[in-house]
């Protein structure tokens, strides 16, 4: 694809980082086919050919209005694009240039920026959106059955005993997850440890950045990340082999922390060894004997959904799948696996009529032939297909807790 840029970004990081992207478009158009929105609205520009023409348009100095701004905000970032993509286009990282210049350029109404302010200051801190669950849950029977069904009920947990490892590998405990789903990581702490790895919780760190990331809050993102490299850091230098990240969104951020942080001097090499330490849940349990499980599984007929962040963002499809069929469950199969689910982080919240058709399509598959329970990798995919799904709906690892 040739480009001009026009004189403002032709010198910037971003102009010239999405100026390299762009010339590695071909046209194609195979995008299109794996596109999520497109399929649905069947708009060139709700597709990412069409967005990149726009984003192109933008950095050429073309005016920018809020047709711009409507068509970037409805891409769900699944990434599925990139999978599709011959010619390697990186359209991940493109889309999130163009939403955080188009942010600047666009002024939005009162009320969306402050529901897009309230998103970054409570779904980042534990605290505050355990406030918010517990307030829910208090009136949760008050409620229409549609808006309590997004209320997630109050999580059952237990103590994690800690018994002597040899190995140590770090946790990231994250936000949304350590509120409504704590059980996840208690269950791959405890998990691990039969296997001599101890994960270990370091309080300094907190929400990975993604939320802000993807709300055009690139500064704001990157002092999470800061925050976290800081907490992380000694414990790194003391031999942690590993960040274990169980929920895939946060995994696909943190990977890529050393790509965000490679123009900060101070933070540059650290974040990108922490990219290179961080491993899904899924990576560290596939190299274990699971063999010397006692596993009863109970359901036994599994649909495993896997998120965008997994397959797409994380290139690892198949692992989870392989890894509950090794222990005895049976996959069902489940059609178009590689379409999101429509969760997306906060897409759910600011673009609530696509996501409910996403979610929609998406349990028609995963239910299509009657599994029991419905696996995932995701917080945010596990607690958004619950509120629609007639069967359970868990993350993985609780599968392969024995009795």
């Amino acid at each position: 694809m040739q480009t001009n840029l026009a004189p403002a970004f032709a010198t910037t990081p971003q102009g010239q980082e999405a100026e390299g992207i762009l010339r590695a478009c071909v046209h194609c158009g195979f995008c299109t086919a794996t596109c999520p929105t497109y399929q649905l609205l069947g708009d060139e520009l709700d597709g990412p050919r069409g967005r990149i023409y726009l984003i192109k348009q933008l950095l050429e100095g073309h005016e920018v209005t809020a047709k711009t701004q409507r068509h970037l905000d409805r891409c769900l970032t699944c990434r599925a694009c990139e999978t599709t993509c011959p010619s390697g286009v990186r359209y991940g990282r493109l889309v999130d240039i163009g939403r955080e210049l188009v942010e600047e350029r666009v002024p939005r109404p009162a009320h969306v920026r402050l529901e897009r302010h309230l998103l970054r200051r409570i779904l980042p801190y534990p605290r505050r959106f355990s406030a918010l669950l517990a307030l829910g849950r208090l009136v949760r029977p008050l409620l229409p059955k549609s808006l309590a069904r997004k209320v997630p009920p109050a999580p059952f947990s237990r103590p994690t005993p800690i018994g002597a490892c040899d190995r140590k590998m770090l946790v990231l405990d994250g936000c949304a997850q350590a509120s409504a789903t704590p059980s996840t990581n208690q269950v791959a702490a405890r998990l691990l440890a039969k296997f001599g790895i101890e994960l270990v919780s370091v309080a300094g760190a907190g929400c990975c950045g993604a939320v802000s990331h993807h709300l055009a809050a690139p500064a704001e993102a990157k002092g999470h990340i800061r925050r976290n490299v800081d907490a992380w850091w000694p414990l790194i230098e003391q031999g942690a082999e590993a960040i274990v990240i169980s929920a895939s969104g946060c995994g696909v951020m943190v990977k890529d922390y050393g790509h965000l942080m490679a123009g900060d001097p101070d933070y540059a090499e650290k974040a990108k060894r922490i990219s290179a330490l961080a491993k899904d849940l899924s990576e560290v349990v596939s190299e274990l004997d699971l063999s010397q499980l006692a596993l009863e599984p109970a359901p036994k007929r599994i649909a495993f959904h896997s998120p965008c962040t997994l397959q797409h963002g994380q290139r690892l499809t198949g692992v989870v799948e392989g890894l509950l069929s090794r222990v005895g469950f049976e996959l069902v199969p489940v059609a178009d696996p590689h379409l999101c689910c429509g969760s997306a982080g906060t897409y759910s919240i600011l673009q609530p009529e696509l996501s409910k058709r996403l979610r929609d399509n998406k349990l028609a598959a995963l239910q299509r032939h009657q599994p029991e329970l419905i696996a995932t990798a995701n917080i945010g995919c596990q607690l958004h297909l619950a509120t629609a799904s007639q069967v359970p709906v868990r993350h993985w690892i609780e599968l392969l807790e024995s009795g």
